[in-house]
């Protein structure tokens, strides 16, 4: 059986806290497979080498989680470098043989972002919902004909303490069993 995919998009891994741990728990899980992007591609991907290598990633999985920081509104620079090699090559150059078969799949996004929930209101500091920050990629995901879901966020990420990382990481688990994407096995926090 397929397992779900989780394709982090973070510029320095190591220097995080909150998609780190997130990552570490799940590992310990072995209910998912893990991609650090940017550790592997280093910023660069070749559309239809490394392409080729991702599509076939999404098409052999059973769900599709994006995890990342927000950068400047937006995803990082990785993620849209992927995104302009990988999607590009599946719904333009190969659709019938790669993108038609990522169609109908769920896809998730787990979040962080460096302020307050209360930055992100209409009225807030940043003027703009997480909603109306994600409308780009909820766009792609209906182009590309995956199922969307409303974002987990972690707000205030990069300000949390070590027991709050912990309390985080066990909503996001949380989230995960909602999502429904491990077939109902329960995921633990060991962070």
């Amino acid at each position: 059986m397929n397992k779900p995919l989780l394709l982090v998009f973070h510029p320095d891994l190591n220097q995080s806290k909150v998609n780190r741990a997130l990552v570490e728990a799940l590992k310990l899980q072995n209910q998912i497979n893990i991609v650090d992007i940017q550790e592997l591609y280093n910023g660069s991907l070749d559309i239809m080498k490394d392409g080729a290598i991702e599509a076939q990633r999404l098409i052999s999985a059973s769900h599709i989680i994006f995890q990342f920081p927000i950068y400047w509104y937006s995803v990082p620079p990785i993620f849209k470098t992927w995104m302009d090699a990988v999607l590009t090559r599946m719904f333009y150059l190969f659709y019938e043989q790669e993108g038609q078969n990522i169609e109908g799949k769920p896809l998730y996004l787990h979040v962080t972002v460096g302020n307050l929930n209360s930055a992100y209101q209409k009225h807030g500091q940043n003027g703009f919902t997480i909603d109306e920050l994600m409308a780009p990629l909820k766009a792609t995901a209906q182009r590309c004909g995956l199922i969307w879901h409303t974002p987990h966020v972690v707000f205030n990420a990069n300000q949390l303490d070590e027991n709050n990382i912990e309390k985080e990481i066990s909503l996001s688990l949380k989230q995960f069993e909602q999502w429904d994407i491990f077939n109902n096995a329960p995921l633990t926090s060991s962070c």
